[in-house]
Parts: C-alpha cells; structure tokens; sequence
C-alpha cells in the first residue's frame, strides 16, 4: 500500500467532502440570465445535429469535458478509471486531478494512468502553477504529461483556496514568467484554469501573452472551494474566515465574456457550475468551445461506469435538442449564436 503523503491526505479528504456535504457557491453561474430563441419552425432534422469536433488534434464526439477532479488515493484511482472508461465509451475529454502527490511520491502514480483504459480520449495532465514558485520546473511539468500520456497540461489557478488551507501554497509573485516558460517548453499545449472562481480580463490578457492556448475559466456558481476548506478546517477561526468567501467570484457566464472580449482568439472551455446540456449549450454560444462538469461526474462515477455513461449522453442529448429547437444546425453556428439577456 503506498504511502499517505499530507497532498495524498488532503485529496482523500476533497472527495469525501464533494460528496456529503454541501458546498455549493453562495452565488450562480449568471447563465440562468439567457435563454435561447425558441423555433417552432427549424427547418432541422433532430439526428442530422452533429456534436463532434476537433480539439488539440483529437477528436471529440460531444463538446464535453469531465473536468478535473482528483487522483493521489486509492479511491481516486477507481473514480479515475471509471472516468477513463466513460470518455472512452462516449468519446468526450478528461482532465485529471493534481498530480503534485505523484510527483512527491511515485508510488501513487497508478491513480492517474488510465491511458491504456482510454487510448483515443483527449487527456489533461494537471499540476498547481504555484507549484513553479515552491521548486517545480518545466522539467516536472514534462513529468506530469509523460507520466500519464496526456495530450495537454492545466495548470491550475487557486490563490483563493491556497489561503484558506493551513497547508497552502501562498506565494503566487512571480508567477507569470514562469508559465511563460513553461509553454515555451513543454511538448504540449498548457492550459490555464481556475477551480471556481473565474477569470477577470486582466488576467486572461496576461495568460494570454504568457503562450497559454486555451483558458479553462472555472467561473463561480459550482462548488466552492471556500466551503470545501471550511469543512475540512480542523480549527473554528479557519472555517469562519473560510466560509466569510461563500458568495466569492466572477460567475461563468461573466468570465466566458471577459476571456472573450479580451483575448478573441483565445480557446475557452467553460466549467464552473454547469449541471446539464442547456448550460453547455448556453457557454458554447457566449463563446466556449466545450463545456466541463466535476461534480455530476463524480456522483455518477462513484455509482459505476454505466451510470456515467449514461449522464454523459443525457447531457449530449440535452445539447442536441436545445440546438435542434433553437434551428441550430451545428456546432460553428452554436458559437456564433446571440443569447437573449434577461
């Protein structure tokens, strides 16, 4: 049995948490604000809405992420590969937890290779950017994509959560150049994300000009991170300073629009509270090119392969017929698409 290291400690205690309690943002994703335009005439036909596309060289037959969720525990490692499982069966993207407690302890790398279980699935590898202000390199950033056979490295964004933990990672000056660095290296595209509290212009300017190719927003509205830390606060003065951030963030819906105006070219995927097709949909026409969820794929997950199978076509359906009686052939017009604001 591998060691439990204090990372490995930590994301055993993140699924434990996702799963028992509530931790839901105290604000919404401002998607509910739009709604498409009803067509009682589409001039479609249902089945000939085809949702496939390509993405970093691999193609995907819905506009679908399972977002990053964990790795580092036993328990992750089967949530892992059922996830794998399911992509591969419904041919969508997977991006993995932090594999920080892989890289401090080999031993725990098994929880992240679900390769072989998924050989043709778009697969992130994922590290903690401010981990390049604590002693990490490009060189283990390499590390984490060829450990994993990953197509692509998140990098994710956390200052908020790294407060709040005890344990955090705190010192984020400096940060840019080394992501810089990093996609000037790596072998593979490097995604910026958030994990639930959105992104601001600034800051997609700034990442922008870093090399990064493509901005995964991760807007509030979903599970707060505040609130994961609050539960998991061994002392009250913690958790009351943690549970102060419940209504923290820029919702999804504004942060797809920040990245937008201020990086037009960038390529956004949009998580972060959405919990079915009509959500994805609604991104995708304010200008992501897939739409990303964690915890409906957890819950399922822990269920079984079958169940998340089934939830990833439900929601492809979803997607399918909201563009079917919007009069929306496919997925370049989805895009292109105005949403009518509340």
């Amino acid at each position: 049995m591998p060691k439990v290291t204090q990372t490995s400690s930590r994301k055993s205690d993140h699924i434990q948490i996702n799963l028992e309690e509530n931790v839901e943002s105290g604000i919404t994703t401002g998607l509910e604000q739009y709604y498409f335009n009803h067509e009682a005439l589409p001039e479609i036909d249902l089945e000939s809405i085809d949702l496939s596309l390509e993405v970093f060289f691999r193609k995907l037959i819905a506009p679908l992420i399972i977002s990053s969720m964990t790795g580092g525990t036993p328990e992750a490692h089967k949530i892992n590969h059922t996830l794998a499982a399911a992509a591969q069966e419904t041919g969508i993207a997977l991006g993995l937890g932090s594999q920080r407690a892989a890289v401090e302890d080999n031993t725990l790398e098994f929880t992240f290779q679900v390769r072989q279980e998924a050989p043709d699935i778009l697969l992130f590898a994922n590290l903690g950017a401010v981990q390049l202000n604590y002693g990490y390199s490009a060189d283990h950033c390499q590390r984490a994509v060829d450990m994993v056979e990953a197509d692509a490295l998140i990098l994710h964004l956390n200052p908020l959560q790294e407060a709040l933990q005890p344990e955090g990672d705190t010192r984020f000056s400096g940060l840019l150049k080394k992501i810089s660095v990093v996609c000037e290296t790596l072998t593979v595209p490097v995604i910026a994300k958030e994990v639930g509290w959105g992104f601001s212009k600034r800051a997609a300017l700034q990442l922008t000009d870093a090399g990064i190719s493509a901005i995964d927003i991760a807007g509030a509205g979903g599970t707060s991170w505040s609130q994961v830390e609050m539960y998991r606060a061994n002392d009250k003065n913690q958790a009351a300073i943690a549970k102060s951030f419940l209504g923290w963030g820029i919702p999804t819906a504004e942060s797809i629009v920040n990245v937008r105006e201020s990086s037009p070219d960038m390529m956004i995927f949009a998580s972060g509270g959405l919990r079915n097709g009509l959500d994805v949909a609604k991104c995708i026409a304010l200008g992501a090119t897939l739409g990303g969820m964690a915890g409906p794929f957890l819950k399922a997950a822990v269920d079984s392969v079958e169940t998340t199978i089934q939830t990833i076509y439900n929601i492809s359906k979803e997607i399918q017929i909201c563009m079917f009686a919007s009069g929306i052939p496919n997925l370049q017009q989805l895009q292109q698409t105005p949403l009518i604001k509340k």
